[in-house]
């Protein structure tokens, strides 16, 4: 069977916020006085672009190959994971083509960062960082984002055979 020459990924996560974590969203250092919680560096969006990748190569999510319950894994920085997962894709043959990103927040604002986070992520993939759109929300103060508990993270994107630009 041939292969596709395109493939669609999606991811999503959601992490709480604490007292005495540092928030990093997008591998960004955002000065804020809690973080979000979790094994690694718990980076919300870069978790959501893992599981995306992830699903456009046929492979799983991102606690199939970064289990939470594994030590190496502890506080890793996980552009370390998303730089794994890009590896991942393209021993599958693909590549991203472009992603598109959202952040979903009450606090704090994400505007400031968004520029940031898009150069790294396609600094990270090998991509020029144009190919990455990175947008955020509140939810109108409406369920755990609202309530400013947590911030969650969605990205789509797409993956084409390497060498392929049509």
């Amino acid at each position: 069977m041939e292969k596709p020459a395109y493939k669609i990924g999606s991811g999503y996560d959601v992490h709480q916020l604490v007292k005495g974590r540092k928030l990093i969203i997008g591998g960004v250092d955002i000065a804020f006085d809690r973080g979000l919680e979790g094994h690694s560096d718990a980076d919300v969006l870069i978790h959501a672009v893992c599981d995306a990748i992830l699903g456009a190569a046929g492979l799983g999510d991102i606690g199939e190959h970064f289990s939470d319950t594994d030590a190496q894994f502890k506080g890793i920085s996980s552009m370390i994971l998303l730089k794994k997962c890009g590896a991942l894709l393209k021993e599958t043959g693909y590549a991203v083509v472009n992603m598109d990103c959202i952040v979903f927040a009450q606090v704090p604002k994400i505007s400031p960062y968004k520029q940031q986070m898009e150069e790294n992520i396609a600094r990270i993939l090998d991509m020029d960082s144009g190919l990455v759109n990175v947008k955020a929300t509140t939810t109108e103060k409406l369920g755990f984002v609202g309530r400013e508990e947590g911030i969650a993270a969605q990205c789509t994107l797409l993956a084409n055979i390497i060498g392929n630009r049509t």
